[in-house]
C-alpha cells in the first residue's frame, strides 16, 4: 500500500461524505434550527448530491485539481446560505495548490487542505472562537500537519485530522457566536453545537474512512 491518496480514493472520500451528510440531514438541520436559518442539513444534502449527479453524469477527472474543481464549483452553484461559497471555496482552493497531478502524498494533501482553510478564512473572515466551521477545520488542518511531521502515515494522520475536527466541532458547544445568523442571538447561541463545525467534522472522518479502507 503507497503512502499516497489518489482520485479514486479522493472520489471515495467524496462519496462517503455525501453519504453520510444524507444520513445526517435531520441533525444537522436541527442544530441549525436552534441557532441559524434551519437550513445547513438541507443545503448540504442537496450540494452533495448535485456534485455526485454531476460526477456520475460526466465522470470523474483524472487529475486531482480537476476533480476537486468540479466539486467546488458544483457546490457554490448548488448550495444556498453561507455553506455553499465556504465548502465550494476550500474544494476550489484543494484543486489549485494539488495541481494537475493523480495523486497527494502526505505532505501535498495536508498543502492542499490548508489552502483550502486559507480559502475559508478569507472569504469568511472568520477566527478561533467564532463558533464557526473554522473552529473545526483549523484544528484538523493542524493536527494532519503535526502528525505527518512527525512522521506518521497517511492514514494515521488522517484520523489525528479527524479526531481534532471532533474535538473542535464539540468545543463549539460553550461559545457565544460572533459570525452569521448565529452571531444575532449572542449568550442565546451558547450550549448548542456550530452545524458548520459539525459539518467540518463529517468531512475529516470520511477522509479518514477513506484513507484507511
Amino acid at each position: 500500500m503507497t503512502d499516497t491518496i489518489d482520485t479514486k480514493n479522493l472520489l471515495d472520500w467524496i462519496t462517503r461524505y455525501r453519504d453520510a451528510v444524507v444520513e445526517k440531514r435531520e441533525w444537522l438541520t436541527e442544530l441549525d434550527s436552534a441557532i441559524g436559518d434551519a437550513d445547513h442539513g438541507a443545503n448540504m444534502a442537496r450540494g452533495m448530491n448535485a456534485v455526485a449527479e454531476k460526477l456520475d453524469a460526466t465522470g470523474a477527472p483524472a487529475s486531482v485539481d480537476e476533480l476537486l474543481k468540479v466539486v467546488g464549483m458544483t457546490l457554490v452553484s448548488s448550495v444556498g446560505g453561507a455553506s455553499g461559497p465556504l465548502y465550494g471555496t476550500l474544494f476550489l482552493r484543494m484543486g489549485m495548490a494539488a495541481g494537475p497531478v493523480t495523486e497527494l502524498d502526505p505532505t501535498a494533501l495536508a498543502a492542499a487542505l490548508r489552502a483550502g482553510l486559507d480559502g475559508i478564512v478569507a472569504r469568511g473572515k472568520a477566527e478561533a472562537g467564532d463558533k464557526t466551521m473554522f473552529d473545526a477545520m483549523a484544528p484538523a488542518v493542524d493536527a494532519l500537519d503535526a502528525a505527518i511531521a512527525g512522521g506518521a502515515g497517511l492514514a494515521d494522520a488522517a484520523r489525528a485530522a479527524a479526531d481534532a475536527a471532533a474535538t473542535g466541532r464539540d468545543a463549539t458547544l460553550p461559545l457565544v457566536a460572533r459570525k452569521g445568523r448565529a452571531s444575532y442571538l449572542g449568550e442565546r447561541s451558547v450550549g448548542h453545537l456550530d452545524p458548520g463545525a459539525a459539518s467540518t467534522a463529517i468531512l475529516f472522518e470520511t477522509l479518514a474512512a477513506a484513507i484507511a479502507s
